[in-house]
């Protein structure tokens, strides 16, 4: 492979893995454990054990799982005493060769345990555990000896000589269990165990999509990368509402059209919503495998195995589907590529989009990313010519972009506690009056972010974080967003003991949706929000209500942000535009644009032309201004000019260090003995220790070292030689690696 492809991220292709050898017959097996490298095990005599094979090998007086994995360039020595043998071999698809190769490249690169990265790659608990079969009736050889209208429909059904299970038979004969039972006993059915049923495959010529000029061309750009075959990466740059959807889907279909190619389709969590999936199904005749938190451990398995098995075509999935064991991986493409969840903060800390191109890369295979807000990596590696570039400049139906304003708080503010101020009130006036659907957006939880006591000014805060409890008035409970943290809502001050002198400070959810409902008791309103909806399959009816014109008022946090299509949808209010602004993020600025960019972009979009009211304290910001005019190109300009005269990502590189501990003592000792045992660099720099932003989480006090790294330097192996040579950290002490960091929390 051309190291230049995998020069993006600063490290080579790993190489081919050499075949076992050696006297003595062993296998490494790499344990789903926070463990650095595989054990060593002997292959029992006469077994072939291929690398990606899943067994059981002992492990103290357990017995685990691992997979058999490539052998290193100097395999360590070990003890021939005190060697172990794998105990048996699994009847599970094995890991794909690529798989090991990514495992090793994202361990490599993001300073993980290995063992950790193959957990994530054997996420379906129940692919290991034995499969129970299923049952059903085919014919027997003897003949009822009494013969019923009902027995007659039953046994013409079983006339095709297939196996049936018990409930279908019962539908399409139109019979009660007791037929079936009573046909059973006579002998005419046996009981047989049901083949496993294979999933439908999606037909790239099911449907063909009208589509526009613009979008024919960026798909026949798309399609071309596949036809030339090997790795490259395209960015899909369109306006909200240009349609990218159709346009990649050709580039899906093109792809299914090669030989059994697999595609996989990487969306933040929510986006897996019913509207994506019927598009999908609409196009293709089936919906495609979905994989994300809400699947059950039994769909969990049965996508798994079919990916390794190469039955299961599309992945439609969150970041971990990232891990799944493709057969014959054709296509990624990562929707909404500049959206934040697709970062991992816990365990294997990874940046899915960048590790996707990174696995397009080790298979040879294209890769789009698509986003109406691209990111600054994204926008860059286009000027440099490492991304391809498809634009769809306008919007599908024709319409204009919002018209989007800045509502000057300082100038007219809401009145005395309301949230809203007059020029958005009287656009949702004037919304509702046209029969047209108004979205609110704050991008706050709960009820009020903050409750004090008026008469000691006591305010309630988390006991095990450094941070405010948030009033969820719908639970009666403040509850802590880091820790999880809840009690119920007091009577009375815990500080002063005064009661009915609590109030709520600033707006969440709840309290915009609690002014909604006083100033238009008439509307139907709903309400978007992680914590108020309580599965997948809720928030799919919601949005199917939404769009089918069965909400007036939508009250929302950055769910509605993540491309949802809302036909009747004509005005977007902004409650506080300048939330996300005021952190000490580098990244903040192109945030709260791509954000409020997204938000705003679901006015319009069909019939009547869409509006914006961005509510805020600064709007001469460079977010805001840019926001007004619609200037992207201007903002993306200055973004990235910010970026390179401060040599932060992606013309540097970051990584940041925190250390933990259980007193504060401890975590400010070994963050200040770790800063000084970094090594000399010329090209690297160690800032801090510092304490955190978020000082106490959950009981741990927490330190924070910023690594700040020149683009060409060894960042890596900096880390891995500083780390190595630090002393250890012991007791509670812990400390976490986070290459190219999204929080600064």
């Amino acid at each position: 492979m051309p190291a230049t492809e995998l020069s993006l991220f600063g490290l080579d292709a790993p190489e081919d893995a050499p075949l076992y050898a050696g006297a003595v017959r062993t296998v490494p097996v790499l344990l789903p454990l926070a463990l650095e490298e595989p054990y060593t095990y002997a292959v029992p005599d006469g077994a072939e054990i291929a690398p990606g094979t899943f067994v059981v090998v002992p492990l103290g007086p357990m017995k685990r799982i691992g997979a058999v994995w490539r052998e290193g360039a100097e395999p360590k020595p070990f003890d021939p005493k005190k060697l172990k043998s794998v105990v048996s071999v699994l009847d599970v698809p094995p890991l794909p060769p690529i798989n090991l190769a990514f495992a090793d490249w994202v361990a490599n690169y993001t300073l993980a345990p290995k063992g950790m990265v193959l957990q994530m790659m054997m996420s379906a608990r129940l692919v290991f555990e034995a499969e129970e079969p299923r049952w059903g009736f085919r014919l027997g050889g003897a003949a009822p000896a009494r013969m019923t209208a009902a027995r007659e429909r039953v046994l013409a059904m079983l006339a095709d000589g297939k196996v049936w299970a018990k409930k279908r038979l019962m539908d399409a004969a139109q019979v009660s269990a007791a037929v079936i039972d009573g046909l059973a006993e006579a002998g005419a059915l046996i009981r047989a165990e049901l083949p496993r049923s294979r999933p439908p495959a999606p037909k790239p010529d099911f449907a063909q999509a009208g589509l526009t000029e613009k979008q024919a061309a960026a798909a026949a750009q798309l399609c071309d990368s596949i036809e030339k075959g090997g790795f490259g990466a395209t960015l899909l740059d369109g306006v909200t509402g240009s349609g990218k959807t159709e346009v990649y889907f050709e580039a899906v279909a093109e792809a299914l059209r090669q030989s059994h190619a697999q595609v996989l389709i990487l969306l933040p969590e929510i986006a897996l919503t019913s509207q994506f999936l019927e598009r999908f199904e609409k196009r293709f005749g089936c919906r495609p495998g979905e994989w994300h938190s809400s699947v059950s451990p039994k769909e969990r398995a049965r996508v798994w195995r079919g990916v390794a098995e190469g039955e299961v075509r599309v992945v439609a999935g969150a970041r971990s589907a990232l891990f799944l064991p493709f057969a014959n991986l054709g296509l990624i493409v990562v929707d909404e590529e500049h959206d934040s969840s697709f970062k991992q903060d816990d365990r294997v800390i990874y940046q899915a989009r960048d590790m996707a191109v990174v696995r397009a890369s080790l298979g040879k295979i294209p890769i789009v990313v698509s986003s109406a807000t691209p990111s600054v990596e994204s926008a860059v590696n286009v000027r440099r010519g490492r991304y391809g570039l498809a634009v769809l400049p306008a919007r599908f139906s024709g319409n204009a972009l919002p018209l989007v304003e800045a509502v000057d708080l300082k100038a007219v503010p809401p009145e005395r506690g309301t949230w809203l101020s007059p020029p958005v009130v009287e656009a949702v006036n004037a919304t509702l009056g046209k029969r047209e659907q108004a979205l609110l957006f704050l991008n706050r939880r709960g009820y009020a972010p903050l409750t004090l006591c008026r008469a000691c000014g006591n305010r309630f805060t988390c006991p095990q974080c450094t941070a405010y409890l948030v009033e969820h008035r719908q639970r009666g409970r403040l509850i802590c967003h880091h820790c999880g943290f809840s009690l119920p809502f007091p009577k009375t001050c815990p500080a002063c003991n005064r009661e009915g002198m609590l109030t709520a400070s600033g707006p969440g959810i709840e309290r915009v949706l609690e002014e909604v409902k006083n100033r238009w008791p008439e509307a139907r309103t709903c309400v978007l929000s992680s914590d108020l909806v309580p599965t997948t399959a809720a928030l799919r009816e919601i949005l199917t209500q939404i769009a089918a014109g069965e909400a007036d008022i939508i009250v929302g946090t950055q769910l509605v942000s993540k491309g949802h299509n809302f036909p009747q949808l004509t005005f977007v209010g902004v409650v506080d535009g300048d939330l996300s602004l005021a952190t000490a993020d580098p990244r903040a600025g192109e945030r709260t644009f791509q954000l409020l960019h997204q938000v705003t972009g679901r006015a319009g979009r069909f019939g009547a032309p869409g509006t914006g009211l961005i509510q805020t304290h600064y709007p001469d910001h460079p977010v805001m201004r840019a926001l007004v005019t619609g200037d992207r190109q201007g903002f993306y300009e200055a973004e990235i000019a910010m970026r390179e005269e401060a040599g932060l990502p992606p013309f540097g590189r970051l990584a940041a260090i925190v250390v933990q501990a259980k007193e504060r003592q401890a975590a400010e000792h070994y963050a200040r003995e770790l800063a000084l045992a970094a090594p000399e660099a010329r090209l690297i720099q160690v800032l801090g220790p510092v304490e955190a932003p978020l000082a106490v989480i959950r009981g741990w006090h927490r330190q924070r070292l910023l690594v700040k790294a020149a683009r060409e330097a060894d960042l890596q192996g900096f880390l891995r030689a500083w780390l190595d040579e630090a002393e250890q950290p012991r007791g509670s002490v812990k400390l976490h690696v986070d290459v190219d960091p999204y929080s600064f929390l």
